[in-house]
C-alpha cells in the first residue's frame, strides 16, 4: 500500500494551532481521499527519518525556521533529501521545504533582498511549466497565499524554472521527473492567510488592510496538491 510521509518542519503560531489546526492538517485536508496512510514525521523533534519506497511519497512542510540558520534537524533533512531526490521517490516540498531542497541539490538559499512576500500574490508559469507533469495543468496566472522572508536565490544546476512572479524569481521548479519545490503555499487558505497578516502586523509594518482587502481564493494553486495526489497517491 502506497503510503505518504509529511515532514513536519516546524509548525505555525500556537494561537493559530488551537483555532485552525497546522501545516500537516491543511495538507491533509485539500486531499481528495481522506484514508490515505499518513505517517507525520515531525524533523524538528529529531525523528528519524523514513526509508520510503519509491512507491511511496514526501510532502514537505513550511516552517518559522530559517534555512541559513542551519539547526541540526535541518542539516540531517537536507542530506536525507539528496538520498529521495537520487531514489526518485515523489517528493513535494512547500516553503522552508522548497527552500531546503534547492540547497540540498547545491542551489542557494537565503533573505530576499526585498524583505517579506506576504498575502495573496499572482504566480507566473515559465514556458517550461508546459511540458511539466502537474503545473501543465495549471492556469498561465494564478493566485496563491505567500509569506517567506527567505528564498531560493539560485536554482540546483539540474532543476527545471516553473513558475515566478514580481517578488519572487523562483516560486517553483522540478528536479527530476518527480521532485517539486514552491515557495507559495498551495495548503493555505483565506482563514490561515488572514491569520497570518494579522499576526505578522503585530511585530512588523505592513499595510495591514490593503493585504487583508486583497486576500481571495486560490483554487489553482490549491490543485497542486490535488493533482499530486493523484499522481502519486
Amino acid at each position: 500500500m502506497k503510503k505518504l510521509y509529511i515532514i513536519k518542519c516546524g509548525s505555525t503560531f500556537e494561537s493559530m494551532r488551537k483555532e485552525l489546526d497546522d501545516f500537516e492538517h491543511w495538507i491533509i485536508n485539500k486531499f481528495e481521499n481522506k484514508d490515505i496512510d499518513v505517517s507525520i514525521i515531525d524533523a524538528q523533534q529529531n525523528s528519524i527519518l523514513p526509508i520510503p519506497k519509491k512507491t511511496d511519497a514526501i510532502i514537505l512542510t513550511g516552517s518559522h525556521s530559517m534555512v541559513t540558520d542551519e539547526e541540526a534537524w535541518s542539516l540531517e533533512l537536507e542530506k536525507w533529501l539528496k538520498n529521495v531526490v537520487n531514489d526518485e521517490v515523489p517528493l513535494l516540498a512547500i516553503c522552508y521545504g522548497h527552500q531546503l531542497l534547492a540547497k540540498s541539490l547545491g542551489g542557494v538559499s537565503g533573505y530576499h533582498k526585498n524583505g517579506m512576500e506576504i498575502g495573496t500574490v499572482e504566480i507566473n508559469l515559465d514556458e517550461n511549466a508546459k511540458s511539466d507533469t502537474i503545473f501543465s495543468k495549471l492556469e498561465n496566472s494564478f493566485k496563491a497565499h505567500t509569506i517567506h522572508s527567505q528564498t531560493v536565490l539560485e536554482l540546483p544546476k539540474n532543476a527545471i524554472k516553473l513558475a515566478s512572479n514580481n517578488h519572487d524569481s523562483n516560486h517553483a521548479f522540478r528536479v527530476g521527473n518527480c521532485a517539486w519545490g514552491v515557495q507559495f503555499h498551495p495548503e493555505f487558505d483565506k482563514k490561515v492567510m488572514n491569520y497570518y497578516i494579522s499576526e505578522v502586523s503585530k511585530k512588523k509594518e505592513l499595510n495591514k488592510e490593503e493585504l487583508l482587502n486583497k486576500i481571495d481564493d486560490t483554487f489553482v494553486a490549491t490543485s497542486i496538491l490535488k493533482e499530486f495526489e493523484r499522481l502519486f497517491l
